[in-house]
């Protein structure tokens, strides 16, 4: 959610989001106050050494993925933009869960994160606030009251968000929940003192671990608790910000709420024109189990008045539908907030639509999809407030931090000027043809290949060919995804392999990594399945060094530090019309892989700005899954075309990958025959063909690599530094200053979710 205040001097940004996936902040601090190499040569100085000292800090895992990820990169350019912006969400005493691979199955451990402490944090808990629970909701004649609640404190605690050199600091308020003194005190009167203080823990279980779910919605109360907090401590604090500024209370004329959209936005007499003008949504998915769908009966007990509140909302909602289509009953049942069925849902997407003056996507055709397909009624009800704006990444941490060899050689020909405007990398396109520069990229690239190849071997004791294909998918383990499509390809190279070893094959190391949310049983025999694969090919001693399949335990951002820079190849294979927009796929092109992957997300303009013939395009368009869908989708067909297709199937399924457990697989392959939404078998031949095409260039690095700066000089467009520029623009109405030299004065409000 973005808050953002319209108007005068300097308009405050506000994003809340329940996830904030930091990583690590010493390094990404040093560099964005221009003091890494002073920094180095003074611990070189004491006889330490920097990297080292940099691997000894805790990820601040506080996300579960893109999401969270793109939190991250939208604080670090809004602050670089020179934007008066605040982060708000919640201090996590656990993050995401650690992963470990135990005999090839995940297993979690908890994210302790927390327990050396966190030196970049600054508790203020004089900005102590309450949130309220339960109770019941008393109409009186003086008005509604909500009463015998119970009272949870948050409490603050700031991270400094430092911009790119430009002297401008923002802040992340990340808020901890603590019981009040005299929570469930009244125990003691009748004796149970210790039971009461243990207690406490009931309340502050609000912030004590992140829910480990991406792209799925878990009813559970506890979230819906810890949604509640963050929300109802954030605007708490927003109000009393404005009401402090010189346009807040000082006088009746300040304290009047017609201003607040100018400043701030929140709930009042009028409140709801006031919200919508203040509020802005993103949309982050279509998947239809990834949408909030919360039960009146939960919402009920947990926040009586707001649910009277949403219902009276959804009244004049309905209303004015009903005004505008008169006689339309489905279409009143389709737009409402309210879900009637065996059980009354809330249906949060709706909700956040009504309430807001701007709706977007995160890629165009994610947007198109929003436009079309989720949201149509509320379309063609308001089709201005619909906007696309597609994600991107901050180039501080995913270019300058991570691959500082590629923005060495970057800079020495078109200067720095990029770092805080990566469209100068266009700039790049007069050197495609440029033999030294040709040559730099590539040997930057190798050196990555091996300074990576050289971590897996001491961290992970897998040795690998540093001159074979880098072939990487490195995200969330989800179906839709498709991590079983590479798997595919995985066994038919080993297949080809295997039935002519004495033929030349373009080395591969096929590296794969990512969690699996604990509850997702297809996820992780996925994950199973991979390690199984990787089982059997690595210890093949007829496929040597050709081919290895590696599974990248505990995929977090650290690692994708270091596997980023070192790809060739990066997979963004999901099935057409389900990746919302994915920004992977952008570190990996401005870090210089290639790109194999469907028309789906962002991979769509990435495809338009450095032309599709310098990506490996493959299978279905959204148009042809639609297809597919209406004329039935039949895996058995292609099982019974393919006969490579067919072998890996049979090998899955027979137990060649899991011999002391032959039946290991069967749900895996009952899904892919009968069951698959996101149809695998359907691209399966696309993909393998295309495949052959990477191998084809790859087998001439000077054409490889002339592509590989080609791709550089075009991702310019997925700088998230854009992306909240257009924000600032086109949604919150304000300009962002590159260089502000001195703190931002009081000012006003947006919020965005």
């Amino acid at each position: 959610l973005w808050i953002s205040c319209l108007a005068l001097p300097p308009q405050r940004i506000y994003y809340l989001s329940l996830e904030f996936y930091m990583g690590r902040t010493l390094q990404n601090t040093m560099v964005n106050l221009g003091l890494q190499n002073a920094c180095d040569e003074a611990i070189y100085q004491l006889g330490l050494d920097l990297e080292e000292l940099e691997e000894i800090e805790e990820d601040a895992g506080l996300g579960n993925g893109g999401l969270g990820r793109l939190a991250a990169c939208f604080l670090d350019s809004m602050a670089t933009l020179g934007l008066a912006a605040y982060g708000y969400g919640i201090r996590y005493e656990f993050g995401i869960f650690n992963q470990k691979i135990v005999d090839g199955w995940q297993v979690e451990e908890a994210d302790d994160w927390l327990r050396y402490g966190n030196p970049w944090e600054k508790a203020r808990p004089e900005y102590m606030l309450p949130v309220h629970f339960y109770g019941r909701v008393d109409h009186t004649p003086e008005g509604v009251k909500w009463v015998d609640t119970q009272v949870v404190l948050a409490m603050p605690y700031d991270t400094p968000v430092p911009g790119y050199k430009n002297n401008t600091v923002n802040t992340m308020r990340l808020w901890s929940a603590k019981a009040p003194n005299d929570f469930n005190l009244q125990e003691f009167n009748v004796g149970d003192y210790i039971e009461a203080v243990l207690d406490r823990n009931l309340a502050e279980n609000i912030s004590r671990v992140l829910y480990p779910n991406d792209n799925f919605f878990e009813g559970k109360e506890l979230r819906l608790k810890q949604e509640y907090f963050v929300v109802a401590a954030t605007l708490q604090d927003i109000i009393r910000r404005f009401k402090s500024s010189k346009f807040g209370c000082r006088d009746p004329v300040r304290t009047c709420f017609e201003t607040f959209p100018d400043k701030v936005s929140l709930w009042a007499e009028r409140a709801w024109e006031i919200t919508k003008r203040t509020c802005a949504y993103t949309n982050h998915t279509v998947l239809p189990e990834a949408l909030e769908r919360w039960p009146v009966s939960m919402f009920e007990k947990l926040l009586p008045r707001h649910l009277e509140i949403i219902y009276a909302l959804n009244q004049m909602h309905l209303d004015r539908v009903a005004a505008l289509y008169p006689g339309d009953i489905d279409r009143l049942r389709r737009m409402s907030v309210i879900e009637e069925g065996d059980c009354k849902r809330i249906n949060m997407a709706h909700l956040c639509v009504i309430g807001s003056h701007a709706v977007n996507g995160v890629a165009r055709i994610h947007s198109d999809i929003v436009k079309n397909s989720v949201f149509k009624d509320f379309y063609e009800l308001e089709p201005e407030k619909f906007q696309n704006k597609t994600n991107g990444i901050t180039p501080r941490r995913w270019l300058l931090l991570c691959n500082p060899g590629l923005a060495d050689i970057i800079a020495e020909k078109i200067g720095e000027g990029f770092i805080t405007d990566l469209s100068q990398l266009k700039k790049l396109l007069d050197f495609i043809n440029n033999e030294t520069f040709i040559r730099d990229v590539a040997k930057v690239k190798q050196e990555n290949k091996l300074k990576f190849a050289a971590y897996l071997e001491e961290h992970y004791k897998v040795k690998i060919n540093p001159s074979s294909m880098f072939d990487v998918q490195v995200k969330r383990i989800h179906e839709y995804k498709r991590q079983l499509l590479n798997c595919l390809h995985a066994i038919t190279l080993y297949n080809r392999i295997r039935s002519d070893p004495s033929k030349s094959f373009v080395p591969r190391t096929i590296m794969i990594g990512g969690k699996a949310a604990p509850g997702y049983h297809m996820a992780k025999m996925i994950i199973k399945l991979i390690t199984s694969i990787g089982e059997v090919i690595n210890n093949d001693p007829y496929v040597g060094d050709r081919l290895k399949v590696i599974f990248l335990e505990n995929y977090r951002v650290s690692l994708a530090e270091k596997v980023i820079p070192a790809a060739d190849l990066s997979q963004q294979i999901s099935t057409a019309g389900t990746e919302a927009s994915g920004t992977g796929n952008m570190k990996f092109m401005v870090n210089g892989a290639l790109t194999i992957g469907t028309m789906d997300g962002a991979n769509v303009e990435m495809a338009e700005e450095a032309d599709e013939e310098n990506l490996f395009i493959f299978g279905m368009r959204v148009e042809d899954v639609e297809a597919l869908d209406r004329q039935g989708y039949n895996a058995q067909e292609y099982y019974e075309r393919l006969p490579e297709l067919r072998q890996a199937i049979d090998q899955i399924s027979s137990g060649f990958f899991s011999p002391r457990d032959p039946g290991c697989f069967r749900d895996v392959v009952n899904m892919l025959m009968y069951h698959d939404r996101f149809k695998v078998f359907a691209d399966y031949e696309a993909y393998i063909k295309c495949q052959g095409q990477v191998d084809q260039l790859f087998m001439n690095p000077r054409e490889w690599t002339k592509k590989v700066i080609r791709n550089i000089a075009c991702s310019g467009k997925f700088s998230s530094d854009r992306t909240i520029m257009e924000y600032a623009q086109e949604i919150w109405g304000v300009e962002p200053s590159l260089c502000r030299n001195k703190a931002f004065p009081s000012g006003g409000v947006r919020m965005m979710l």
